[in-house]
Parts: structure tokens; C-alpha cells; sequence
């Protein structure tokens, strides 16, 4: 058996895998985000470690018996500032924090050669400039840490006592030379950031530590099983759906929300609304038009009206598309390359609404976001006719329907439950030896069904959303 390992913005997620390709078995712990003063976006490590652990518990004993390889994927573009011994330093500062502006211009000011080599527009929440944040604001513990990580390398160091990171994380830092396929050293220098709080990197599927006595001891399986590196959750999710070449575009839902798609070049988007990043392989790339409001907008807004996910997604049968003129903008943080102001809000709300009309309109909002995502994929010629669905924001069937209206394209459910999980416990797989190559385990891909289709409102939702884009403020 293979153990894939996910570690989200708001939960951990455990997969184990048979060699067939099959997941056998699910589980997940959850944990919180922070926000200590408006705009920032922190969780405490421990408890992704805690998490961990309770995820495990949950597996059955036969599974934990059996498990020879572990991988590992993770929310991207965050720090962890780590001690020698391993401990955070501080809480991990994440992907939605919103703290770094002035870094992220400072980064704009960069020579246009050095700016090229990143091949993606400098933003907040990114490791560089929030390095360079630390950097201006806490020197003390920046000059106590050992290494700078991303979470799920952090997660991996618990494993294995061994700091390592690897090309698919580093590629989305804003430290990476996309040329020199490695870390931006220039970058690093003219920025003045130390290049040792970086780790050695090292291929996404390749052994990068094997589990230590104690840990193992805590996960209750066996020790000195192999760790492959892992891939950040994007990628690895694409490993999990078998795209390991150009052609399919993969939609995940979950905290954000991305649209990736595989090329052959680290082409950058002249509009900067795209990025670019590395896949598992060498040499080759994948396109990812994002949104940072989609589950975190959504969860914000069931925990507003005191509402669970059944109840805020069944409003979609409920109410007709429209929400009676109710629109929803749901950026609760900024967006990276548009909307970068942050503030939610609903507008044309009348007495004649009711608590329905709202929640409808927020799942419109974040669709008629998702469809302003792809539109900017569309214009670095990427115009998919299907969309290849995952994440746990992908499952319910009145929320599909939606989005295959609003986005007006067919949608494909993979028959796996964990993707990115998935897709990491194939990269176990490779590095320890029980697939040859990536090419071999992509086929074990799962069943792919047809799970809906623009239907009768699809035109109505082409001109709400003209209308949406509009009133955006």
C-alpha cells in the first residue's frame, strides 16, 4: 500500500492506495486559519502535525500494516520559518496572507531580465516577498530560523528529520529561475535573502528521507519506509488525474480555486492575469488561472448564516438563477493579479429577499469568479471543451450543474475521492520503486465519468455575468 498525503489550508487529508492504482480508504482532520490582525492568513504548524496524526488514527489497521512508501502535497506559496531542530519559529504564514504589498512592489522594481526569469507577477502571499517582509519586520526570528519551507516540507521534515524541498513548490515562490530550473540566486542576492534558509531540491519523485522511529511511532506504521519528495497540491493533483501532457484542463475547488493545464514551456502571460509553475517532470510546465475567494468565500459565508454545505448548496435548486437581482463579489481577501482590494459584499439585496436569495447569489459570485479565471486562460489560447473536476468543492450535484452553466463547459468527475492524495501516493510509488516511471503510473488512471452539461440556464448565466462584471466594484 501507498499513503498519499494532503496537507490543505484547512484540513489534512490521508489516502491509502493499493498498487493498482485503486484508493482504498480516506481519511481527514481539520484545523484552523488565522487572522490576527486584517489581511493576514496563519496557522500554527503543530496543529497540521496534530491533524496528522488524528487523520491516521482514522485509517483501519490492516491499511497503516501495509503501507511500504509515503508521499506527500500541499498548499503552495507559504512559509514556515524553521528552527534547526525543526520547530516553526513562528506561526506559518500562508498563501492568503495579504501583508506583503509593499515587498510585492518592491519585486516590480527588479531588473526586466531578472523579472523574466520568475515568469510569474509578483504578489502578496508569496514566499519571496514574504520573506522580505520578515525580513524588514521580524529580523530577530528570521535570524533564528534555520530554514524557510513551504507546509507541506515542513510536514515532511517532521517525517523524516530531513529538510528538502522540491521543483513544483519552489517554481510557485517567486525564488525560482525558471531558466537555470533551480533557485533564483541572482534574485536572492539583489533581494538579500539568505540562499541557506532554502532547501536542497530535490525530484518530486524522489526519495527525499524515510520515516524516523518517533515519528513513525505517532502514525502507527512501520519506520524506515521511503518519503518521496511530493509535489504541491496543483501538481500533484494532475498527477493524480494521470495529465502529465498538454491537452486536459483540471478544475480544483477547495479553499481557492485553480484551473491547470500542462505545457511544454514556461511561457509567462504578457496580462500577468496566469501563472506558470513546474510540473513533476523536468521540462515541462503547467498554465493555472486561480482564485483565492471560492471555499474560503463559501465557508464564510454557512458560517454567517449558520448554515452547513447541504444547506448552502441545495439553494441552487431552490432559487432561480439570477437570485432575484442579488449579486455576490466574494473577495473577503485580495486576488493576486485582479481585485486586489479586498471586500466582500452583496449588492441589490430588497426586502422581498430572503436568506435563500443571498446564498444563491454567493454561489454565483464565486462561479462568475471562476468563469473571469478561465476567460483568462482563454486568452494565453487555452480554451478547453471539458473541464476535468477536483477537490471536495467539486462533488455536490447542484453546485456542478452551476458551475457547467456559468462556465459553459462539460464536466468530468475522475472516480477517486482524493486527488491530489492520489497523487502523491503514485509518486511514493515511483520513488520507491513499485511503478518504473510516471508514465506507467498515470496509466492507472481512474474511471472518468460525464457528471453535467450546460443546460437551460447557461444563456441566462452568460448575460448575469456580463452584468456581474459590470457592477463588480
Amino acid at each position: 500500500m501507498l499513503l498519499g498525503i494532503d496537507l490543505g489550508t484547512s484540513s489534512v487529508k490521508v489516502a491509502v492506495m493499493a498498487e493498482d492504482g485503486s484508493v482504498k480508504q480516506v481519511a481527514t482532520a481539520a484545523y484552523a486559519m488565522s487572522s490576527p490582525r486584517p489581511g493576514w492568513a496563519e496557522t500554527d504548524p503543530e496543529a497540521w502535525w496534530l491533524a496528522t496524526r488524528k487523520a491516521m488514527a482514522g485509517l483501519a489497521a490492516e491499511h497503516l500494516r501495509a503501507i511500504d512508501a509515503i508521499g506527500l502535497a500541499g498548499q503552495m506559496h507559504g512559509v514556515v520559518l524553521t528552527a534547526e531542530n525543526g520547530k516553526a519559529v513562528r506561526p506559518a504564514i500562508l498563501w492568503a496572507d495579504g501583508r506583503s504589498t509593499e515587498e510585492a512592489a518592491r519585486y516590480r522594481r527588479l531588473d526586466a531580465g531578472l523579472l523574466l526569469r520568475l515568469a510569474n507577477p509578483p504578489a502578496t502571499g508569496m514566499a519571496g516577498p514574504t520573506l522580505l517582509w520578515l525580513k524588514t519586520h521580524e529580523s530577530i526570528l528570521l535570524e533564528r530560523a534555520r530554514w524557510a519551507l513551504q507546509p507541506k516540507d515542513w510536514l515532511r521534515l517532521q517525517l523524516t528529520g530531513e529538510a528538502r524541498g522540491e521543483p513544483t513548490d519552489a517554481s510557485a515562490t517567486l525564488l525560482y529561475d525558471f531558466v537555470d530550473d533551480g533557485w533564483a540566486k541572482q534574485v536572492l542576492e539583489e533581494l538579500d535573502i539568505r540562499v541557506d534558509l532554502l532547501p536542497e531540491l530535490v525530484a518530486s519523485q524522489e526519495v527525499a528521507g524515510r520515516l524516523t522511529s518517533e515519528a513513525a511511532r505517532e502514525l502507527g506504521i512501520k519506520a524506515g519506509i521511503p518519503v518521496a519528495a511530493g509535489a504541491a497540491d496543483t501538481a500533484a493533483t494532475l498527477v493524480g488525474h494521470g495529465v502529465l501532457a498538454p491537452g486536459p484542463v483540471v478544475l480544483t475547488i477547495g479553499t481557492g480555486a485553480q484551473m491547470t493545464t500542462v505545457r511544454k514551456e514556461f511561457k509567462a502571460d504578457p496580462a500577468q492575469r496566469t501563472y506558470v509553475f513546474r510540473t513533476v517532470e523536468k521540462g515541462k510546465w503547467y498554465s493555472m488561472a486561480a482564485i483565492l475567494n471560492a471555499g474560503l468565500a463559501l465557508d464564510w459565508v454557512g458560517r454567517l448564516f449558520g448554515v452547513d454545505s447541504e444547506e448552502l448548496h441545495g439553494s441552487a435548486a431552490r432559487i432561480p438563477a439570477g437570485s432575484g437581482g442579488v449579486s455576490f463579489f466574494p473577495y473577503l481577501v485580495a486576488e493576486r493579479t485582479t481585485h486586489v482590494d479586498a471586500g466582500a459584499a452583496w449588492s441589490g439585496v430588497g426586502l422581498q429577499h430572503g436568506k435563500e436569495h443571498l446564498l444563491k447569489a454567493s454561489l454565483e459570485g464565486v462561479a462568475f469568479a471562476l468563469r473571469e479565471a478561465m476567460e483568462a486562460l482563454e486568452a494565453t489560447r487555452i480554451s478547453p471543451a471539458d473541464l476535468q473536476l477536483a477537490g471536495g468543492g467539486t462533488v455536490n450535484k447542484h453546485w456542478r450543474q452551476m458551475l457547467a452553466d456559468v462556465l459553459g463547459r462539460r464536466l468530468l468527475a475522475i472516480d477517486s475521492p482524493a486527488s491530489s492524495a492520489r497523487g502523491a501516493a503514485l509518486l511514493a510509488g515511483v520513488a520507491a520503486g513499485k511503478f518504473k516511471t510516471l508514465d506507467e503510473s498515470s496509466a492507472l488512471m481512474m474511471r472518468t465519468d460525464l457528471v453535467a452539461v450546460p443546460g437551460a440556464d447557461a444563456d441566462e448565466y452568460s448575460r448575469l455575468y456580463e452584468r456581474w462584471k459590470v457592477k463588480d466594484p
